[in-house]
């Protein structure tokens, strides 16, 4: 095994290949989070399309330049740049603020706020980059889940039995066909799959931490025979189960 600084030096030499900025790329695709980056002047540098939309521009290129007067009323304005002025003289992050950030109609909403320093080659702070998650976009986007949260409390606690989606509908306060099309919508599958991928990961646990015999976790995870156990098993993870435990052991 290398060395710390051996690792250190592998880092360094794989990131001096990427070009600068890469990582950003990634709020691209981080939902309604809002990412930015400023300079030391306030003005935005970078920001991914849900910022630029959420400030009523179509891309990140209409934003760039523009400072937090031009975006927001002069209120919030001013507040946004006092975070910005003490991470830029302290050099240190604000993680977890809890402010008003305009919604995409223009209404203040509560949001968290992360502010972090960026630097340039020498370490010196050089501007400021930041995520604003909307705590309302939040509840929003959980809420689904926590609709179908007695359903999908009542599979894990009896994965083992015959999948019962009157019940599961019964649960969640809703007729079978609300159900079914609610699940399916919520976790991208029917309660089927879903109940099946659940007896799958279950069982891929006690092939890890059992030395049962696949037969026999087969039964207790809730599937009638071998054969359905390992036709689903591979579908799942790519692999029969006596493989999968196999490759386990040799890389525990």
């Amino acid at each position: 095994m290398q060395s710390p600084s051996q690792r250190v030096r592998l880092q360094e030499a794989w990131a001096q290949k990427l070009p600068a900025g890469q990582f950003r790329q990634l709020f691209e695709h981080a939902g309604s989070i809002l990412f930015f980056a400023k300079d030391l002047e306030g003005r935005i540098m970078y920001a991914n399309t849900a910022f630029a939309r959420r400030c009523g521009f179509a891309s990140e290129a209409e934003v760039v330049g523009l400072s937090d007067e031009d975006l927001f009323p002069p209120a919030l304005a001013g507040h946004y740049r006092e975070g910005d002025r003490r991470v830029i003289t302290t050099g240190q992050p604000i993680l977890g603020i809890i402010e008003l950030f305009p919604n995409s109609a223009g209404r203040p909403e509560w949001c968290e706020t992360n502010k972090l320093p960026l630097r340039d080659h020498e370490g010196r702070v050089c501007g400021i980059c930041g995520t604003v998650k909307s705590y309302e976009g939040t509840r929003a986007a959980i809420q689904p889940y926590l609709d179908l949260a007695p359903a999908a409390d009542h599979l894990k606690d009896h994965f083992a039995e015959k999948l019962d989606v009157e019940h599961l509908a019964q649960l969640s306060r809703l007729s079978v066909r609300q159900f079914e099309r609610k699940f399916r919508h919520t976790f991208q599958m029917n309660p089927r799959t879903y109940l099946i991928r659940m007896r799958v990961a279950i069982a891929a646990e006690l092939l890890r931490t059992t030395d049962r015999r696949p037969t026999e976790i087969a039964l207790e995870v809730g599937f009638y025979d071998h054969s359905d156990f390992s036709r689903q098993f591979r579908r799942a993870m790519g692999m029969p189960p006596t493989t999968y435990r196999r490759q386990y052991l040799a890389n525990p």
